[in-house]
């Protein structure tokens, strides 16, 4: 990486020369030679004599009063791909080092405050130097940038990057969830798609609700009212800080949460799948005629368990218990689960089930799974199982427990110390490019509008979420593993990123807006980050698995947020 970083930088060092403003006049040519090279001399000097450079005649400025700039179209198209290109650096050197640095140190603190900031970095360095530049005039002029790519950003995430993922992640569905690695019906739209965790459509729900800020800023516009319109930018700024803080927080206790939530849906995966054997061994019903537990059946089912015929079941007797039945479905410690059905049973806590305790056990055991799917005695005297059965293991599913011992080899981090030095300084390499090159890359953009005569806003929408959005590229490749693990976590990877553009990236963009007095007319750009936002999330919220056919959804939103600003701001007049 370093030294594909230094050669890269060497070449654009070397293009960047050739961009730099050169004067020259043309030749009059006429009978007459002129040695010097220029025609009606005056001043009768001697010397050879050049045009002096000028600033005063190139009406563009120099960022930092040596990068290259250019007025012409082409010059500036080339400066937004050459410093386009380094942002893309930057941002893959934040990506890169970020995995590094969670991977030697896991998530906690350092993942769920620190990484998930840097990699929002190159967009909010970049919305953060559109707005500081020159006068109050020129940073409102400029500010659509930021806005451009704001917008932009989660307009693409949500459309072309999670469209493109269900394309190339697509497997067979079958009972509404797609099979792991397989891909017989091609490009059916009913038939194939993907299948994510629920985990994925938590982080669904938390990107709808970013959004919040978005609306509370906005209220002053859709009510009509000019004298409150710091106040909610002052408002939304704090509501959208809180957020932020909040989001970290998630971020730092969700390994936790996830865990204990994964352990339950163990445990009731085995309890549903004892049930289920104690069904096949019983010597009659489970249950009466009213629903209640039939007690006499549970005793004689202890003692077909009861390997001693000391009328208690040990911790050995539950453990084969255990084995036996095969769990095949989820990888199960075999000892944990002892030990939480042993707690669950033994209420004495002598290390032994008696006959009381187990007909308490398995009864609680036979009500919960009654509640849960709803026991009917026209359906079977133990179709309520079967279900329960079903419901546990989709549950075992939707939490990706099935994934844990995935199809990739997670190896320990070899030589942790040279490691941490190597993403540290991946991390401050990329920092130090965003930082300096996010001005220069503002500059070309608002002087490729110029020459263009087309709108910063659109250029900044289309071009600059291409340079930021290194983990676009890495997660399409990921979501093509064709497993329900690695398409989670593309997805999950989209919704956090959209997250955090709408918590800090928004929260340095109200920042600018209220230090420097800038006026919020960003009316058309909130409503279609409202609608993209809102429309997939939905998607997203209320379902884990989405058909071939979501991605067409995904993708006409795209084109339909650029017609709507466009017909907005030149048709209705709203900015």
């Amino acid at each position: 990486m370093p030294r594909r970083l230094l050669f890269s930088s060497s070449l654009f060092f070397l293009l960047f020369l050739l961009c730099i403003p050169a004067h020259s006049r043309r030749l009059l040519f006429t009978s007459d030679i002129v040695s010097d090279g220029v025609h009606d001399l005056s001043s009768g000097s001697p010397y050879l004599l050049l045009k002096p450079f000028s600033g005063e005649e190139s009406s563009c400025e120099q960022t930092y009063g040596f990068m290259p700039c250019t007025t012409t179209v082409l010059g500036n198209l080339f400066l937004i791909i050459v410093y386009g290109y380094l942002m893309y650096l930057s941002a893959t050197c934040l990506s890169s080092g970020s995995e590094l640095l969670l991977q030697i140190l896991g998530p906690g603190i350092i993942g769920g405050l620190f990484l998930p900031m840097l990699g929002a970095l190159p967009d909010a360095a970049l919305i953060l130097v559109s707005g500081l530049s020159g006068t109050a005039e020129t940073a409102q002029s400029q500010v659509s940038i930021g806005m451009g790519l704001l917008a932009g950003s989660t307009v693409m995430l949500l459309t072309v990057i999670w469209g493109s993922c269900v394309v190339v992640g697509r497997c067979d569905l079958q009972d509404s969830v797609a099979v792991d690695g397989t891909n017989t019906k091609g490009f059916s739209l009913t038939g194939t798609g993907v299948s994510t965790d629920i985990w994925t459509s938590y982080a669904a729900w938390i990107m709808v609700v970013s959004v919040t800020p978005f609306i509370v800023v906005q209220l002053p516009q859709i009510l009509n009212s000019t004298s409150a319109r710091n106040l909610a930018v002052l408002i939304a700024l704090i509501l959208s800080l809180a957020m932020l803080v909040s989001y970290c927080l998630y971020q730092v206790f969700q390994p936790w949460i996830q865990s204990r939530r994964i352990a339950y849906a163990k445990h009731k995966h085995v309890m549903s799948g004892i049930l289920k054997h104690l069904k096949q061994h019983a010597l009659g019903r489970l249950l009466t005629d009213k629903g209640e537990p039939n007690e006499d059946i549970i005793k004689k089912l202890l003692h077909t368990i009861d390997e001693n015929h000391d009328q208690l079941l040990s911790a050995g007797e539950l453990r084969a218990l255990i084995v036996g039945i095969l769990f095949e479905e989820i990888d199960l410690d075999k000892d944990d689960a002892v030990n939480k059905v042993m707690k669950d049973f033994d209420t004495s806590n002598d290390q032994f089930i008696s006959e009381r305790e187990f007909v308490a056990g398995i009864s609680k055991w036979l009500n919960e799974a009654n509640h849960a799917v709803g026991y009917s005695p026209d359906s079977g005297p133990h179709k309520f199982i079967q279900d329960f059965h079903l419901q546990t293991r989709g549950e075992h599913r939707l939490l990706g427990a099935d994934g844990e011992q995935s199809d990739e080899v997670v190896e320990g981090v070899e030589n942790p110390r040279w490691n941490s030095l190597k993403a540290v300084l991946m991390l401050l390499l990329g920092t130090l490019i965003a930082v300096a090159f996010a001005d220069p890359l503002v500059d070309a953009v608002d002087n490729f509008s110029d020459a263009t005569s087309i709108p910063t806003f659109f250029v900044s929408f289309i071009v600059l979420p291409l340079a930021t959005s290194s983990e676009a590229v890495s997660g399409i490749i990921f979501a093509s593993r064709k497993r329900q693990r690695t398409t989670s976590l593309t997805f999950s990877m989209v919704y956090g990123a959209v997250t955090m553009n709408n918590v800090l990236s928004l929260s340095v963009f109200l920042a600018l807006v209220y230090v420097r007095g800038l006026t919020w007319d960003f009316s058309s750009e909130v409503l279609i980050i409202l609608i993209v936002c809102l429309v997939m999330g939905a998607f997203a919220s209320f379902r884990t698995t989405f058909p071939l056919w979501t991605c067409l959804v995904a993708f006409i939103l795209y084109p339909f947020s650029l017609a709507l600003v466009c017909v907005l701001d030149y048709v209705f007049g709203w900015s």
